[in-house]
C-alpha cells in the first residue's frame, strides 16, 4: 500500500527503516466508491490524501452556466486535497469526487504537523512537492489563457496519455475549457 509513496519520498530524501515505519503510522487507508465525495464545496478539508489507486476529479460549479468546471484530476501517485482549506482551515471552494473506485492514504492536519515534528527531514520532501504543484498551476494558467484549443488538447495528451482511456470526454473538455462537441472535432482531426 505504501510502496509508491515511500519510493517517491526516497527519491528525494533518505529515510531509515525505522523512519519509514514511523512515517506509515501516521497514515490511514481510505476508500471511496465511484461517485463518492472526498470533499464538498463549503466543507473544511480535514485531510491530505495520496492516491494509491483510482481517479478523482476536482471541480466547482460555474455560477453562470451551472456546469462543472474541472480544476484537476488526481490519479495514482498524485495528491488530492484543497490545499487552501487544509492549511488555512477555510471552507473548501471546490468538490473532490471519485470517478473510479479509489484507494488513498490520508493524514489529518494535526497528524501532518506531528509527522513533520517527528520526522523533520520530511519538510524538504513536502517543500519539493509544493514547489512542483505551484509550478504546475502556473503552467496550467498559461495554457488555459494562451493556448488554442488544439494546443491545449495536444498538451493534455502528451502530459496525461492514460487519462484518455479513463476519463469521459466531457470531463476532459471541461478541464480544457472547451465544449465536448468542439473537443470531438479536435480529436477527429488528430
Amino acid at each position: 500500500m505504501f510502496d509508491d509513496l515511500i519510493a517517491h519520498i526516497q527519491s528525494e530524501i533518505h529515510l531509515t527503516e525505522t523512519e519509514v515505519e514511523k512515517f506509515k503510522s501516521f497514515w490511514k487507508v481510505f476508500e471511496l466508491s465511484k461517485d463518492d465525495y472526498l470533499l464538498r464545496n463549503g466543507d473544511l478539508c480535514m485531510f491530505d490524501s495520496y492516491v494509491v489507486k483510482g481517479c478523482l476529479k476536482a471541480y466547482c460549479i460555474n455560477t453562470k452556466t451551472g456546469k462543472e468546471d474541472i480544476l484537476f484530476f488526481a490519479t495514482e501517485k498524485w495528491w488530492a486535497t484543497d490545499l487552501d482549506s487544509f492549511v488555512n482551515k477555510t471552507p473548501s471552494i471546490y468538490n473532490l469526487k471519485a470517478i473510479e473506485n479509489t484507494t488513498m492514504l490520508r493524514i489529518s492536519r494535526e497528524s501532518f504537523i506531528e509527522l513533520l515534528d517527528t520526522l523533520p527531514k520530511l519538510e524538504k520532501y513536502f517543500r519539493i512537492i509544493l514547489e512542483r504543484y505551484i509550478a504546475s498551476m502556473q503552467r496550467r494558467v498559461i495554457i488555459l489563457n494562451s493556448y488554442t484549443a488544439e494546443e491545449k488538447y495536444q498538451h493534455f495528451i502528451e502530459q496525461y496519455p492514460s487519462m484518455l482511456q479513463r476519463v469521459p470526454q466531457y470531463l476532459i473538455a471541461s478541464y480544457l475549457g472547451v465544449t465536448p462537441e468542439f473537443l470531438s472535432r479536435v480529436r477527429g482531426k488528430k
